[in-house]
């Protein structure tokens, strides 16, 4: 992914970032050099310091953004991720690496593809080559084949965008560059961010490329090493980080859409031959708030049979922090068909609650001005699933760690640190799940059907928790709260 380049630049600008003459990115608070380190007012333990969030992931240290690479193999969900080595900002483009058994602890590796004479390296994905297509496998592992973008903006010698591969014969522990990269050369603009999928009916590799503005292109491959170009397509008001992917209609597999997907969440729907995507509805909204260049994970097993995304939480602020910026937590995604059509919705990946501790439960109360319902409850980390029923006029939310989360009934919005979304009642009934971190508040409401990704600073020191309601009526029809355990390490 281009954070240098121009539709990233004026994104980033909108959230209070800047771009400095040399190509550094840096926090409105100012910049901080390569290698400098910040020490928090409260010292504590690696993965305990004061803004580090306790069930995202973040890396040990320096600048992270999009993930990248995701594919799951042998019961390893592995992440990479954009990340700067050397330094709390953007910069020196690598792919880091982490791995998960459950999607939900992380264990950060060695960092996977680095640098070279082609470029910094750049956003892109991963598969199983399952039956050596490439001719990459050299042992008993099936083949790990990765693709990104060569920078060569960043080069020694600057060169024009291109695609290149590596791939690994070890559970993806080491990586080997292909020895006759790039194998895609330079198309237009700042080419970039190849997403890589395997469609069956046609036997072939399929990718997804950026290319500038709000154009895209779908490439095919027998080999993974050799492309043609299949078609052009546009995706009004976005631009780089595509997915491309299937999924069936309320579940039913008879009736599937393919889904071409943007890196600020919007996305077309229709259908895919193998040769031509044909959008049938679209571009649609997916998301509100801190949450940008998502990506799924490839080769999820059938007996599974789930489509699961993470993103980068754009924007964050974590002062004092030796590492910067975070991910979302590892979502589902479905097809959903309403009354204005078939839309996209993500909840939580259900291993969420592993992380569960102590509950709370309530069912069948009325919700009284002035009354907390928690007022007893201390808690840092947070899940919550409720389902409330409304009158047509009043508010009704949620206040924890000295934030607000609030719905007018009226106006049918909901809003939390200056992020507003709309969300209408099911039959008066409004259902949302939360959960909250140090320095992240994600809500999804009516089983995902809308989603608010917020990142930003918690208050350490207030741990109350807080439900209200004034102005009108408001029942609550059940209401579960857990206090969570954080992924760290404890020492």
């Amino acid at each position: 992914m281009d954070t240098h380049g121009q539709t990233r630049r004026e994104f980033l600008k909108k959230v209070g970032w800047g771009a400095t003459s040399l190509g550094v990115w840096q926090l409105s608070g100012g910049l901080i050099n390569a290698g400098e380190k910040r020490e928090s007012g409260h010292t504590t333990c690696l993965y305990n310091e004061e803004y580090r969030p306790q069930f995202h992931f973040t890396p040990k240290q320096n600048w992270t953004n999009d993930p990248n690479g995701l594919v799951y193999y042998k019961g390893e969900y592995h992440m990479f991720f954009q990340h700067n080595p050397t330094g709390i900002n953007w910069g020196n483009m690598t792919w880091g690496h982490a791995v998960s058994t459950d999607l939900i602890h992380w264990k950060q590796l060695a960092n996977a593809i680095k640098p070279d004479e082609l470029g910094t390296i750049f956003s892109g994905s991963a598969v199983v080559d399952w039956n050596n297509t490439s001719g990459l496998q050299t042992g008993k592992e099936n083949v790990l084949v990765a693709f990104y973008t060569s920078a060569g903006e960043f080069a020694p010698v600057e060169k024009p965008y291109t695609q290149s591969i590596a791939y690994s014969n070890d559970r993806g522990r080491t990586w080997v560059k292909y020895k006759d990269n790039p194998i895609i050369g330079h198309i237009k603009g700042a080419n970039r961010d190849p997403k890589v999928i395997w469609h069956e009916p046609s036997e072939r590799w399929i990718m997804a490329l950026y290319l500038d503005e709000n154009d895209f292109m779908l490439l095919r491959s027998k080999n993974l090493r050799d492309w043609n170009q299949l078609q052009k397509l546009t995706l009004p008001d976005s631009s780089e980080c595509p997915d491309f992917f299937e999924l069936a209609v309320d579940g039913d597999p008879t009736d599937t859409r393919w889904v071409f997907w943007g890196a600020n969440g919007r996305y077309l729907l229709g259908t895919f031959d193998g040769h031509k995507f044909t959008p049938e509805s679209g571009p649609f909204e997916s998301r509100v708030g801190n949450f940008y260049a998502a990506q799924t994970w490839s080769d999820i097993p059938q007996s599974d049979g789930r489509r699961i995304q993470i993103g980068w939480m754009v924007g964050g602020e974590f002062p004092g922090m030796p590492f910067n910026q975070q991910m979302s937590i590892p979502c589902e995604l479905t097809l959903r068909r309403f009354g204005e059509g078939i839309r996209l919705c993500l909840v939580p990946v259900r291993e969420i609650a592993r992380l569960r501790d102590v509950e709370y439960s309530w069912k069948d109360i009325n919700l009284k001005p002035g009354k907390n319902l928690l007022s007893e409850i201390s808690a840092e980390l947070l899940e919550i699933q409720c389902e409330i029923e409304l009158s047509s006029t009043g508010w009704f939310g949620f206040r924890f760690r000295g934030a607000r989360l609030a719905y007018n009934a009226k106006e049918q919005m909901l809003r939390c640190k200056r992020r507003k979304v709309k969300l209408t009642p099911i039959d008066s009934r409004l259902k949302l799940h939360i959960l909250v971190d140090r320095t992240s508040i994600e809500v999804f409401g009516n089983d995902g059907r809308m989603s608010m990704f917020v990142c930003s600073p918690l208050d350490t020191d207030d741990k109350s928790v807080k439900i209200f309601a004034y102005g009108g009526q408001a029942k609550i029809r059940s209401l579960n709260l857990w206090k969570l355990q954080s992924i760290w390490p404890k020492s």
